[in-house]
């Protein structure tokens, strides 16, 4: 059993403590989009209170129309608006737990046509371009967030978070690269951050001295011209001074071309740029991005790097997540793999946040805790992503369950996932599962190809079928040839594969598969290389901590083919798929659309694009075309008299991937 001791300390600010240095980091959720919007953002909130996590700050709400992040986006400015709020912090306090508002001015990332900015620049994201805000502009602002404080004290929070970083508007008043005004509010490092200090002022003001005033700084902006490091940790002493309690950290700006939560970036990768802004004041400083895991907390607070440690997602992970460290069970945590999937995805497809590793986030009154009435023996078939997840939901509510897995390992196609740079954190996911069906008591049998007459004997009420898929053959001349590998194989290392490789698909399969043949495997684990990959001045005395970044000799010639005519990775994240087509495109790799397949011979892989034919030299072919079902155990169950399930890839192949294999199994669990 770890201890946590600096993790657990609680925090007195002499008008409020806090239990511990644990913050539930701003998430916009939509949740507020979905059917009883309220009851689900109190159960919401509850729920994570009830978890014992220090502090929680909400998603951000507007001071006005203009800040809105979206025309439907939250707003906070009339006492009319109060009910909600008074709902969510009440239910909070009833679990011991304390809650901020964060209080969003997105500025020229608004995506309506109300937004305004620094001046009439346009942001790379955003195809609305801004109304300069007036000096009177300017002052109306900053009462409006004066105002919306003075409602959220009213609202019963405990304090209000004022967002400063990720490129929002007081974040463009303080960077030249957006700041191009000539008057008091630019020019000069003095004027660039008046407005910010004057928010902090008006703020204080409104609320007085006890109530938590947090200011979200932005710690290394990763865009051309943004702050240095000593401008930074000069606007950090100022805030501090201008009657702010806490400083939060953010990590870059949207627009900047350097990823900084996916799990390509290593755990607490920006310690160096917190650290910063901890040695240049008195008041406690949260570090965020990348915590993932109450070592890596508790690290940067012996290490003097921050006070607190802000995790977002990994509440939505697991909401237990600050009582399981107090109970010194780190093992039992599941744990946000930084993945983006069904959290910041949803958001950008407009769609309410959940989380890979556990669907029921946002969804808590769709899937309440509890027994099942009647309590069955259930059988699982498959102890990949779907198989493990039903087996742990299914005997949380009581029931008896067998978990058959026919290889020597639980797993599945995690096991080869996790072996791909960037995706190492399916570790914990597996780890997570294996704790928690030890903890449950559920039967699991290794190296066991259970059979239908197996099932039909073992006296079972019913049986999950999750047995995965198989990769799919495509029907090219050649197929059967030496050269051609499926993609199973060389993950798993059981196919060794030459320098020049050819790829036959372009989705999820064939980028991983690629970015495994590079071979980049400490970048996601090592905060050095990755820095250096990406450009990442780690000294701060760059503006924005940015620099120039080296050209490095790939390990393989690698081309990627696709019969479609779509861009090769067009359905791949919306928030990570850039980061692998550029991780790519620097390694050279050649992304061929609308390719028709003759033949693989000796010679290497013939195909033919735009009525020209050409021959790939290469040393091998890789298959990565997609995957079949295998679900003969279900159709030999017909008839049983078993109830017979099917779910994750045994149920459709198509597009598979662990967040719908395992909101299947949730779905299903809580069906018995």
């Amino acid at each position: 059993m770890h201890t946590y001791p600096c993790l657990l300390e609680p925090y007195d600010f002499g008008f409020l403590t806090l239990r511990n240095r644990m913050v539930m980091g701003a998430m916009h959720t939509r949740i507020e989009t979905l059917d009883q919007p309220l009851a689900r953002q109190v159960q919401f909130f509850r729920e994570r209170a009830r978890g014992e996590v220090g502090l929680i700050l909400t998603g951000g709400y507007a001071p006005n129309l203009a800040g809105r992040m979206e025309e439907d986006a939250p707003v906070l400015e009339r006492l009319e608006q109060l009910a909600p709020h008074l709902a969510v912090t009440r239910a909070v306090h009833e679990e011991g737990g304390r809650i901020v508002l964060q209080i969003l001015h997105a500025g020229r990332y608004a995506k309506h046509p109300l937004c305004v900015g620094p001046t009439e620049l346009r942001a790379p994201i955003n195809r609305h371009t801004p109304r300069a805000l007036t000096p009177e502009g300017i002052a109306q602002t900053v009462q409006a967030i004066a105002h919306t404080a003075r409602l959220a004290q009213e609202a019963g929070y405990d304090g209000v978070e004022i967002m400063g970083s990720e490129g929002y508007l007081l974040n463009e008043f303080t960077s030249p690269c957006t700041n191009l005004r000539s008057d008091t509010y630019g020019g000069s490092f003095e004027n660039r951050i008046r407005f910010p200090i004057e928010t902090v002022a008006a703020v204080r003001a409104a609320v007085g001295a006890r109530f938590l005033l947090i200011y979200r700084i932005s710690a290394i902006d990763l865009v051309q011209d943004g702050l240095t490091g000593a401008e930074t940790a000069q606007l950090a002493q100022r805030l501090q001074q201008a009657g702010v309690d806490m400083l939060n950290t953010g990590v870059g700006w949207h627009e900047s071309a350097i990823p900084t939560i996916a799990a390509s970036v290593p755990r607490a990768a920006w310690e160096f740029a917190v650290h910063n802004i901890k040695r240049a004041v008195s008041i406690p400083v949260i570090a965020s991005n990348r915590i993932s895991t109450p070592e890596v907390g508790e690290r940067l607070l012996a290490g003097g790097a921050a006070d607190f440690v802000s995790m977002a997602r990994p509440l939505l992970a697991d909401p237990e997540f600050a009582a399981k460290t107090r109970k010194g069970r780190a093992d039992l945590i599941n744990s946000c793999i930084a993945c983006n999937q069904a959290c910041l995805d949803h958001i950008f497809t407009e769609r309410a946040a959940s989380c890979l590793v556990n669907p029921r986030a946002g969804r808590e009154l769709d899937y309440p805790t509890g027994r099942a009435a009647t309590p069955r023996r259930i059988a699982v078939a498959g102890g990949g992503a779907a198989g493990m997840a039903f087996a742990v939901y299914a005997a949380e509510r009581g029931h008896e369950v067998a978990l058959y897995e026919a290889g020597p390992d639980l797993g599945g196609l995690l096991n080869l996932a996790r072996r791909i740079p960037g995706k190492s954190e399916f570790n914990e996911t597996l780890r997570y599962f294996q704790a928690r069906l030890a903890e449950l008591g559920v039967t699991v049998a290794l190296g066991r190809r259970v059979t239908a007459a197996d099932l039909r004997a073992g006296g079972y009420d019913a049986v999950v079928v999750a047995t995965g898929v198989t990769p799919r053959l495509p029907d090219i001349d050649g197929i059967d040839h030496p050269k051609v590998a499926l993609y199973d194989d060389v993950l798993s290392g059981r196919r060794r594969v030459g320098a020049r490789v050819a790829l036959i698909g372009a989705g999820g399969i064939a980028f991983d598969t690629a970015e495994f043949l590079l071979g980049d495997t400490e970048e996601s684990l090592s905060p050095e290389q990755f820095r250096q990959h990406w450009g990442i001045d780690a000294s701060l005395r760059n503006p924005g901590g940015v620099k120039d970044i080296p050209p490095r000799a790939p390990r393989r010639v690698i081309h990627m083919l696709q019969r479609s005519p779509e861009k090769p990775g067009a359905r791949l994240g919306k928030s990570t798929g850039w980061i692998l087509k550029t991780r790519l495109k620097r390694a050279g790799v050649q992304m061929i659309s609308g390719a028709t397949y003759h033949r693989i011979d000796d010679a290497g892989l013939t195909y033919s694009c735009h009525g020209v034919t050409e021959v790939l030299p290469v040393d091998d072919v890789i298959v990565c075309a997609g995957q079949m079902v295998q679900d003969e155990l279900s159709r030999s169950l017909a008839g049983s008299g078993m109830r017979v399930e099917t779910i994750g890839g045994a149920r459709r192949a198509v597009e598979l991937d662990a967040a719908r294999a395992i909101e299947e199994a949730l779905r299903l669990g809580h069906a018995f």
